[in-house]
């Protein structure tokens, strides 16, 4: 039985990782940014009496994490696992479109929110020669595609730290993986700014008809907490792990081109890129 502090509980992977977690055992501290939205997970806590505690933890603001972290170490002794997954859409359109502004609110949360509560945990992980770190990134993590940089970038760049943070953490015995999704049914999908309107960039159409093409056949976020709780439960030190139906076709897709055809591809007519979607991915979609 290990502590699992698991961030973004709210709803969708986050919740069906504690979830998963609870159900396997293990105490879980679930935070969330405001513990009035927990009502899902705190009925199904009751209704199976799962070893779940619920707090509020803002991964933007350095005194949430400390003191939430701090609290739950108090409480429970120690904090054997961390999963970061609390994390925030992009979308908004175009790099031209898009604010620095919101730039800088979607790596605030996706980066720098999970870099504060690895650095809170590791200190303990590291004198006691013992525990794991879960990043919840994404697909976009490695695949980069207009129009979502803001999101694309802010994932980018928690994988390139989570592989630097596994490499440091080897010689102390901490476990560090990286979790991709690709696209699963969540509320975040409802959440994305959408970009403006009469933009002369097709993208966020075409994205959006992608999406709704993959999510008419749902993929449930609890596939990803029992990829976690799998992670968690044994003792491999793989770093990636792609997890959905369409999660390795679509890192394999990208690998099979070029960069030069990748960006060449995203200048294709509808009737261009419909008919690449349906031809490498097997979606019909709706343009």
């Amino acid at each position: 039985m290990a502590v699992a502090l698991v961030t973004g509980t709210s709803t969708g992977i986050g919740l069906a990782t504690a979830v998963t977690l609870a159900r396997a055992g293990h105490i879980v501290v679930a935070t969330m940014r405001n513990v009035d939205g927990a009502g899902e997970l705190r009925d199904i806590s009751a209704n199976e009496k799962l070893r779940i505690s619920i707090a509020p933890l803002n991964v933007d603001e350095d005194a949430s994490v400390e003191d939430a972290i701090a609290k739950a170490i108090a409480e429970h002794g120690r904090i054997d696992i961390l999963v970061n997954n609390a994390g925030v859409p992009g979308g908004g359109g175009a790099v031209e479109e898009v604010p620095i502004a919101f730039f800088r609110q979607v790596m605030e949360t996706n980066f720098f929110g999970g870099l504060r509560c690895i650095k809170a945990v590791v200190p303990g992980m590291r004198e006691r020669r013992h525990g794991c770190i879960v990043n919840v990134t994404s697909v976009a993590g490695r695949v980069a595609n207009a129009p979502m940089a803001p999101y694309a970038a802010s994932k980018f760049a928690f994988e390139a730290l989570s592989e630097c943070l596994a490499q440091e953490m080897r010689a102390f015995n901490v476990r560090v993986a990286i979790v991709e999704p690709g696209v699963i049914a969540t509320p975040i999908f409802g959440k994305g700014k959408q970009g403006p309107e009469g933009s002369p960039y097709p993208h966020s159409r075409r994205l959006r008809a992608l999406f709704s093409a993959s999510l008419a056949k749902p993929v449930s976020p609890y596939v990803v907490g029992e990829q976690i709780r799998e992670i968690v439960d044994g003792d491999s030190w793989q770093l990636r792990y792609p997890v959905g139906p369409d999660a390795l076709p679509m890192l394999q897709r990208r690998a099979s081109k070029t960069d030069e055809q990748v960006i060449k591809e995203a200048a294709d007519s509808d009737e261009e890129y419909r008919a690449r979607i349906k031809r490498d991915l097997g979606f019909e979609l709706n343009l």
